[in-house]
């Protein structure tokens, strides 16, 4: 892995190590709290007298109802045998939305993880190869860990591009939107995909701090983009399995596309993606269009031999 700027929240220096989750803790209590104005909780707000910002150690503490020793040695990194009570508390006092209380409960108290050969780890079952196969007219996907693409059918292909043509370890959203110039044309509304995947990247690392390929994956984005760094450091999670998406389609213009984001609950951590028109809309007769092209609109797609999108 390429040289990493030096970070408390970015990948230990061995690429092996996977993330420092006590780093990783500290940093989100911090931005967490710095975010918040006494207003904000019902405290006085002692304007220039303040020399930290959002809320001091002590106010959460405070609203939380614990000890500032004890919610000082937490935000240090050190959350053990911290109690799901006091992480509930510290939730709420931080006005926490539910993926960040999850996050912040992964961080501080991490499950015990058994190891997956590797080979097998992102491996998609053959009955939902054939279940993408048969969704016909829809652009749908298979996503798994670090944002990796696992499968997708030929729609997600006409739409998104050929990622069949890209090699194994490129087929990953996190590189597409942040490496490939292609995909901030794909994308009309690119700086919210970006945001986007770096959250949910944050939630992946909460869960599996210790995963090495995550680690790596992190760090590489982290030399080769500006924009991850950024939205990296500001630790946001979030989860959103619903929405609508404007792609910008050099065949056929803008499309406004509903995604649904389906969980698998088969414990591989992967799930079913598919993006729908709303009926008799332009962009349904573009989606029309598109599967009626066949192959010809699957070359056309974005991030493979397509040079722009």
């Amino acid at each position: 892995m390429d040289e990493q700027p030096e970070s408390v929240t970015g990948p230990a220096a061995d690429p092996g190590a996977g993330l420092d989750r006590r780093a990783e803790l500290s940093e989100f209590l911090r931005t967490r709290r710095a975010r918040l104005k006494p207003e904000d909780v019902g405290l006085p707000d002692f304007g220039r007298h303040r020399r930290v910002p959002g809320l001091r150690r002590e106010e959460l503490a405070q609203l939380a109802g614990v000890s500032v020793a004890y919610y000082t040695r937490l935000e240090q990194g050190n959350g053990r045998n911290v109690s799901g009570e006091v992480l509930d508390a510290i939730a709420r006092a931080l006005r926490l939305s539910d993926a960040e209380h999850a996050h912040l409960t992964h961080l501080a108290k991490p499950k015990q993880h058994k190891k997956k050969p590797a080979a097998r780890s992102q491996q998609v079952r053959p009955a939902l190869r054939q279940l993408l196969d048969s969704i016909d007219g829809v652009p749908a996907y298979i996503s798994g860990r670090r944002s990796d693409i696992l499968a997708w059918n030929r729609m997600a292909a006409a739409v998104f591009g050929d990622w069949s043509e890209l090699p194994a370890q490129e087929r990953n959203w996190a590189r597409l939107v942040f490496l490939k110039p292609e995909y901030r044309d794909l994308f009309v509304e690119w700086d919210q995909k970006a945001s986007d995947m770096v959250s949910y990247l944050r939630m992946d690392a909460g869960c599996h701090p210790d995963d090495p390929r995550l680690s790596a994956l992190v760090g590489e984005l982290s030399v080769k983009s500006e924009e991850f760094r950024r939205l990296w450091a500001a630790h946001d999670v979030k989860e959103k399995s619903y929405g609508v998406k404007h792609i910008r389609h050099p065949l056929v213009g803008e499309l406004a596309l509903n995604f649904e984001s389906f969980r698998l609950s088969d414990g591989t951590e992967q799930a079913l993606i598919t993006y729908h028109a709303e009926p008799g809309s332009p962009s349904a007769e573009a989606l029309r269009l598109l599967a009626s092209w066949g192959a010809d609109a699957t070359k056309a797609g974005t991030g493979t031999s397509a040079p722009s999108a």
